[in-house]
């Protein structure tokens, strides 16, 4: 199931979702667009498609879900390679992407790992999260730039779009939404956890929780800053006189830290109180924003990669693992029904602010210090998050 769940989000999330960016300056070659119109297209996409579908989420099967998300995000790949101009059609190849993500994305596999997973619960997110990464790593040096200097950017897209399709025999072959439907029990144990399980929350329920809002007031923060960079990093790289192949390098080099993240912090969170753990996280995405203002000096590219990719990789990770503690595993679904919309709109709309500021401007620096003041926001939120008793770390 780990297995399988990493090979769906590597292919579903880490190649399209990171790999989009890489295409931004394209866009804006070939039709004119400027930044802000460029990036606000996933913008838009998050607010008008993310609300509702993550609160529809809940009803139906991880599996189905994952399958039918990886049809939405070929035919909004393909779209945008079939593009024209028209930032109506752009905007609506963003809404089939981003009805894609929700529904293949983070929450249906973090959903997975809850239910199949109580004592290592941590490691196997990490585990899984990994395929996030290994995909966001490869998508752009790997797998974008090759297609783009062979065939141009329209095809790269469509081929792209078409690989979504290779999740479909793991999901007829392989996942299985609990691990009751093989006959099993949650880590494989051969009795069941004597810890009593909770009921799932009524959404109304999780509404009235200070907790529930600080969690998704700190998060959407810290992503809000991850989303910043990554819409960001290559159009920041070329004003300072970098090449889009030091910004495919920075981008494969902060995937690549992302994974030890993934792997030392979900251990860590197996471990260890996971508020203090997702408060390091946290900071790790803060720290480093500061080089971006002198990104163009030797070693700055490499050093800001190497600590921002350590808390990206935690940090994704740690959000569902955190709601699952507070709120339950049978809750995730719900709670990150509403959690993950949150992020995704401060992951997308910050972004867009980012490039108004540079149009507006002329320079990355003001929006830079905005991102940077954000992310140390999420971790002063975070701090502020009650830590639950440690017998309720496995319900």
């Amino acid at each position: 199931m780990v297995a399988a769940a990493f090979l769906t989000l590597l292919l579903t999330v880490g190649v399209p979702f990171y790999g989009m960016p890489f295409f931004y300056d394209y866009f804006m070659r070939d039709f004119g667009w400027s930044r802000a119109q460029t990036t606000s297209g996933i913008a838009l996409a998050t607010i008008l498609v993310q609300p509702v579908a993550g609160l529809m989420a809940h009803r139906f099967s991880p599996r189905v879900l994952i399958g039918c998300g990886a049809v939405l995000l070929m035919l909004s790949l393909m779209s945008f390679g079939a593009g024209n101009g028209s930032l109506l059609v752009y905007y609506f190849s963003w809404c089939l992407f981003m009805a894609g993500y929700v529904c293949s994305g983070p929450l249906p596999h973090q959903v997975l790992m809850a239910q199949w997973f109580r004592r290592k619960r941590g490691l196997a997110m990490g585990i899984m999260y990994l395929g996030l990464g290994i995909g966001g790593a490869i998508s752009q040096k790997y797998i974008a730039l090759p297609l783009i200097l062979e065939y141009g950017w329209r095809t790269a897209l469509v081929v792209m779009g078409i690989s979504m399709l290779l999740v479909i025999p793991l999901l007829i072959w392989v996942v299985r939404d609990t691990p009751q439907q093989l006959g099993l029990l949650p880590d494989g144990d051969g009795v069941p956890p004597t810890a009593q399980v909770r009921d799932a929350l009524p959404f109304h329920a999780l509404l009235r929780r200070p907790a529930f809002w600080l969690l998704a007031a700190g998060s959407s923060a810290s992503i809000g800053a991850i989303g910043s960079v990554n819409q960001h990093m290559k159009l920041l790289f070329q004003d300072a006189g970098l090449t889009s192949a030091t910004v495919a390098n920075t981008t494969f080099l902060i995937l690549v830290s992302s994974l030890a993240g993934r792997l030392v912090m979900g251990w860590l969170a197996d471990i260890y109180p996971k508020k203090f753990v997702m408060l390091a996280a946290f900071l790790f995405i803060a720290l480093p924003m500061p080089l971006l203002l002198v990104i163009h000096r030797a070693g700055a590219p490499e050093l800001f990669a190497l600590v921002f990719g350590f808390g990206l990789g935690a940090d994704f990770m740690l959000i569902p693992l955190m709601a699952a503690q507070l709120f339950g595993a049978n809750s995730l679904a719900r709670s990150m029904g509403i959690i993950l919309p949150l992020d995704s709109i401060g992951q997308t709309c910050f972004p867009v602010l980012l490039g108004f500021l540079r149009d507006r401007s002329g320079s990355y620096t003001a929006g830079v210090m905005l991102v940077g003041a954000l992310a140390l926001t999420g971790a002063a939120v975070v701090a502020c998050l009650p830590r639950p008793r440690q017998e309720e770390a496995f319900l």
